[in-house]
């Protein structure tokens, strides 16, 4: 799956998302900028694969990332669905958080999506879901059929979750390691808002399946290692190979199309 821009002028999308990072509260920025190589691909998958630069898109369960503004800057019409309700959201945020979503245009709509959305149908031409479904408590399958009527003829749904069996857990599982969430997120906390489910690369095929999805894609990236300092520098040639096997990758990834 490559990444290559839609055609027309040339926009560097990652200096984009720096930009927009700098201007988010104090609080926020640092995790922003770590995000951008994540984040550039997604905005450049959304543009492959729409092949607009006016598309008119929705983004579920974003939060506070800079994804959708940086999608908006680029002339997109953008829909952001979310509770906001998770630590990571809550940490630092303020009440301005949100003021440059707003301030390039994009609509917010401060809900869980998983307990009853309404978007308008057949409207949108992608709509995005990226390390998001793993955290919520209710099936995904009525909002993502929904999600489905809210896309025009052609317009793709994609979705991105952690890898349940990626190869770094087949290494350490058996030596003990590799838990989904540390014991004081679940029993500490009132609410629990860490992984509920990890899928792996069937239970991605299975969605596609029962959401009628065509041109269906199913690939891997690798994006927590970027941040490790003893595996950065080769990084790239493991995800490289990584990706020829998306079952093994740390990131899956689903793309398909409404009929």
């Amino acid at each position: 799956m490559t990444t290559a821009a839609v055609s027309g002028p040339q926009i560097n999308v990652a200096e984009t998302l720096a930009a927009l990072a700098k201007r988010y509260p104090a609080a926020l920025v640092q995790a922003q900028l770590n995000g951008i190589p994540r984040n550039a691909f997604h905005v450049e998958l959304v543009r492959k694969l729409v092949q607009r630069d006016d598309a008119v898109i929705a983004d579920i369960g974003g939060g506070l990332c800079v994804f959708s503004p940086a999608c908006a800057a680029l002339g997109m019409t953008v829909t952001l669905v979310d509770d906001f309700a998770d630590q990571v959201n809550q940490s630092g945020s303020g009440a301005n958080a949100l003021s440059l979503h707003r301030e390039l245009g994009v609509h917010v709509e401060a809900c869980d999506a998983t307990l009853g959305l309404t978007l308008p149908r057949d409207h949108f031409d992608a709509i995005t879901c990226f390390d998001s479904m793993e955290h919520w408590h209710n099936s995904p399958k009525t909002l993502f059929h929904g999600l489905i009527e809210s896309l025009r003829s052609g317009g793709w749904f994609i979705l991105s979750v952690p890898n349940c069996v990626n190869l770094r857990k087949r290494i350490t599982v058996p030596f003990g390691f590799g838990k989904w969430s540390p014991m004081s997120m679940w029993y500490g906390e009132p609410v629990f808002r860490g992984h509920v489910r990890e899928p792996d690369v069937d239970d991605l095929r299975y969605i596609a399946a029962d959401l009628g999805l065509k041109d269906v894609k199913v690939f891997g990236r690798n994006w927590l290692g970027l941040s490790h300092p003893i595996l950065r520098p080769v990084m790239p040639l493991i995800d490289a190979v990584l990706r020829l096997r998306p079952s093994l990758c740390a990131n899956i990834y689903l793309a398909g199309r409404k009929p």
